[in-house]
């Protein structure tokens, strides 16, 4: 309590000999606040939640999200100056971990509370942070806003690591902004690099071309919204997500051009 930091739990860590109420109002009652405040403020961080009328009832008897919620009304009650999350969504279903996810950020936002999240979904921590700091055995890989860390990523470790990517050997005039792939070669400008370099490639970048790289499809999945295909090509292998509707119907051993937006493609030394 002398700290003023809260924390949600992976677990939930709720008192199940408790009711929602008891739960919330435990640390109030450590710190000795009246009984007149603790209602209030039990109840006022109940609805913030959209628990109210629940507050009565066993812990046992909620659900995940239910339970989640009453553990983050539990540190939200304290009013902390730090709110700590610890892989808090891990027990939830895929969709009720977004709706989740999507929940705590608007609290968040709302009651403007410094927050430190750790999560090993890359997803979740692009869609929640404001400021993103990837570890790698124990040392900041980098920190830098969502959109930073996946456009342009110090290291192959950090673009690998948030979202997925492809990795092609690849040579750089920085004098004609001219990058080379084996036999097909493309404009493109980036400051502080030149010669061999490594082309990131986001799977959203790709699309096919009449002139561009020669490639292989290796697999190809429909996935309503989305087409994913795999190609291989002289370069390396290419990860690629295909949007929209009419695309070409390509099958395994089919023979394609790919060519890269500049918007999903970043250059990194080679072998970094």
């Amino acid at each position: 309590n002398l700290r003023d930091v809260t924390m949600v739990f992976q677990s939930y860590a709720l008192f199940p000999h408790m009711d929602v109420f008891e739960n919330v109002a435990y640390g109030l009652q450590v710190a000795r606040k009246s009984k007149a405040d603790i209602e209030r403020q039990v109840m006022e961080s109940l609805a913030t939640v959209g628990l109210q009328g629940l507050e009565k009832r066993a812990t046992n008897e909620l659900s995940g999200g239910q339970q989640q919620r009453v553990a983050l009304a539990r540190a939200l009650v304290m009013q902390p100056k730090l709110l700590l999350f610890d892989e808090p969504l891990s027990n939830l279903d895929a969709k009720l971990r977004k709706r989740v996810r999507e929940e705590i950020r608007d609290l968040q936002q709302n009651l403007a509370i410094t927050s430190i999240y750790v999560t090993h979904d890359q997803e979740e921590a692009l869609a929640i942070s404001d400021v993103v700091v990837v570890m790698n055995d124990g040392h900041i890989a980098q920190i830098g806003s969502p959109f930073e860390l996946y456009t342009k990523p110090q290291s192959r470790f950090v673009a690998d690591f948030i979202g997925s990517a492809s990795f092609l050997d690849a040579v750089y005039d920085s004098s004609s902004n001219s990058l080379q792939l084996g036999d097909y070669s493309m404009t493109y400008s980036q400051e502080g690099m030149d010669g061999d370099v490594t082309l990131m490639l986001r799977p959203e970048a790709v699309e096919f071309s009449s002139e561009g790289l020669a490639a292989t499809v290796i697999s190809s999945s429909y996935l309503g919204s989305t087409t994913d295909y795999l190609f291989n090509t002289v370069q390396g292998e290419i990860e690629a997500q295909m949007f929209g509707e009419g695309l070409p119907e390509y099958k395994r051993g089919d023979n394609v051009k790919l060519s890269f937006k500049d918007a999903g493609i970043y250059l990194l030394p080679r072998n970094v």
